[in-house]
């Protein structure tokens, strides 16, 4: 049996988004650009995706702008909306358990002359909104933060969060890094105070290097990407029809019978935490019930390091991450474990298990049998 439960790293790309991205490479290829036939096609693949995804949302489709993916999509809006807003003030607001392509900008902005304050989370990954409120200033111009973390699946209070920075400061932009709760929850933005949002197709089974970002309609944004206006000038660039065409087509089935979908994965998760509920090796990190993400678990197995455990777990083709995959190839210790005080010892032997919904109780079974047969091993060999 194979088990892979590395969703939040990469998905496996749906057939219908499959079938639909073979005949817009190979049938419908034309450039959104031209104005023949061949062209209007191509648009029209943009348009219905933009409608599909915008639907999902509640939102118009002149609010989407389809990106290159995650990274891209977080840069424009930190990137873009920071400058677009710098006459207004140069203070930047975060949390310290940020994706890479938040976190960078930031620091990136930092050199610019941006200031930054960086919001401390408590001991499951969660922000507090008294500190947020207290961060906020006449010069802030936009604050940043995840939805879902990306490795202990910890759900940030968003909709309070935007409350609150609003009633402080009507004119920030609030900005929510959703890839990894897009697919996941009911977001509508306009009624959540979101100004901008980014998401990502290879986490909703989409295909890679696909992705978009909401831009309510009154936010201001300057591009970073400069060249043929494509986009109403925010993103230059041909665009990627088939990948494009992907991403609405794995939005729409996303939220198809979405309730089922994530109920199913709650499942999967209380029955992989009540597996190993008996464990003395065995601590979760972060909520692991229904306030948590539905979809993510992080695992630490003590005295075991995270990559001899993942290896020790492909061999049984079970397939699980040692942390985010954005940052697995190197050795500096996560910062979001740091920051909800893992001990040092532990954070090298931590472990991400992230579900989808073609994920089985079948799987997460066969998963269970497989660590509790390798980590025992493991320890006797880690203590010789």
């Amino acid at each position: 049996m194979e088990a892979y439960f590395d969703n939040s790293a990469t998905t496996r790309c749906s057939d219908g988004v499959r079938s639909l991205m073979v005949r817009a490479l190979c049938e419908d290829y034309g450039n959104p650009s031209s104005l023949h036939r061949k062209g209007m096609e191509g648009e029209h693949y943009i348009k219905e995706a933009g409608v599909r995804i915008a639907k999902t949302l509640k939102a118009k489709e002149s609010e989407i702008i389809f990106t290159s993916g995650g990274t891209e999509s977080n840069n424009l809006a930190i990137l873009g909306g920071a400058m677009a807003n710098r006459r207004s003030g140069m203070h930047l607001v975060t949390t310290r358990i940020e994706h890479p392509a938040v976190a960078k900008p930031m620091e990136f902005l930092e050199k610019q002359g941006f200031s930054v304050t960086y919001l401390d989370v408590d001991g499951d990954g969660r922000i507090s909104l008294e500190q947020l409120e207290e961060s906020i200033t006449p010069e802030t111009i936009l604050v940043s933060m995840m939805y879902v973390n990306n490795e202990i699946g910890a759900v940030e209070p968003v909709a309070e969060a935007a409350e609150r920075i609003k009633k402080k400061n009507p004119k920030a932009i609030f900005h929510v890094d959703a890839i990894q709760a897009y697919g996941k929850y009911a977001i509508y933005p306009a009624r959540m105070g979101i100004d901008l949002m980014s998401v990502s197709g290879h986490k909703i089974h989409g295909p890679k290097g696909s992705g978009f970002l909401y831009i309510g309609d009154k936010v201001k944004v300057l591009p970073i990407l400069h060249g043929g206006g494509q986009q109403k000038g925010l993103r230059s660039g041909t665009e990627n029809v088939p990948g494009i065409a992907g991403l609405g087509q794995a939005a729409m089935e996303a939220y198809s019978q979405f309730p089922e979908k994530q109920a199913h994965l709650y499942r999967l998760k209380e029955a992989f935490v009540e597996g190993l509920a008996g464990e003395p090796w065995a601590q979760f990190n972060g909520r692991t019930g229904q306030d948590g993400a539905p979809h993510i678990l992080s695992l630490t197995v003590e005295g075991v390091r995270s990559e001899v455990l993942l290896h020790a777990l492909e061999d049984k083709q079970v397939y699980v991450s040692a942390g985010s995959a954005c940052s697995s190839h190197k050795p500096a210790p996560s910062r979001t474990l740091q920051a909800i005080g893992l001990k040092k010892e532990a954070l090298g032997s931590t472990v991400r298990i992230s579900f989808c919904p073609g994920n089985t109780l079948g799987e997460v079974g066969y998963c269970l049998s497989a660590l509790k047969e390798i980590v025992p091993m493991l320890q006797r060999f880690t203590r010789h």
